[in-house]
């Protein structure tokens, strides 16, 4: 089912990297889902997955998006501003939520580009915060000008100091504060246990990882070896992932 959504505003990271925030009506959903955005060309709807920015019961729905040269909707989405329209899924869909993810002391959040936006959902609720004693969000980007929603970071940092570590991955430059790696690279070498003073292991470690599905194919092997296992419902484990496109 689809309803028309109105932009009711545009936030630009950079030339590329932006963010939608639209009106519409949908199903009630849990932080970590994710909405469909479509257009109709032709005789054909074209759809494309957009995790949802903004937790439940707020008065907009909100995507991070990047704009891809050859994408089929991309394009068109980066031209969209406040009043234009796009044609919204009703209902939100997804497992990557905190309801399925095993108790544990400490919650990794690792995440690559716009995969970084379902995270942010879960960190404006009070789940995580009430559930975990340390909350990590690794954030891989090729440069700097690639981070978006800095401020939510630092209120965290603020808010929630005794609990909240941010560790931002750049590969494609140096930057104070940041590891000049990829994911995979800086957990082989355990730059990011360092980095953030607490180790991996399956007692104590749950892990969601989204975005760059080489990125979670590859750092997942690695996290087999420290002994995280693939979250199931069947079979609870320590790494819960969803893989952009």
């Amino acid at each position: 089912m689809w309803t028309e959504g109105k932009v009711i505003q545009r936030i630009d990271w950079n030339d590329e990297l932006f963010s939608l925030r639209i009106k519409a009506e949908i199903d009630p959903f849990v932080a970590g889902q994710f909405i469909k955005l479509s257009e109709i060309r032709g005789d054909k709807r074209i759809a494309r997955a957009y995790s949802l920015v903004n937790p439940p019961n707020t008065e907009y729905l909100e995507i991070l998006a990047i704009k891809v040269e050859d994408g089929l909707l991309s394009p068109n989405l980066h031209l969209l501003q406040a009043g234009d329209s796009i044609e919204v899924s009703t209902a939100a869909a997804g497992f990557m939520v905190l309801e399925e993810v095993p108790p544990a002391k400490h919650l990794w959040l690792i995440g690559t580009g716009t995969g970084i936006g379902p995270f942010f959902s879960m960190l404006e609720t009070s789940e995580p915060w009430e559930r975990f004693e340390k909350i990590v969000l690794v954030y891989g980007v090729r440069k700097a000008k690639d981070i978006a929603y800095q401020e939510l970071v630092d209120k965290y940092l603020y808010e929630q100091a005794d609990k909240f570590v941010f560790q931002a991955t750049v590969t494609r430059e140096d930057c104070v504060g940041a590891l000049r790696a990829r994911i995979p690279a800086a957990l082989e070498a355990d730059q990011l246990e360092d980095a953030v003073g607490l180790s991996f292991n399956a007692q104590d470690s749950q892990v969601i990882m989204c975005g760059n599905p080489q990125m979670i194919t590859d750092a997942q092997s690695i996290l087999e070896n420290k002994g995280l296992k693939k979250n199931l419902r069947r079979k609870p484990g320590q790494v819960t992932v969803e893989r952009y496109w």
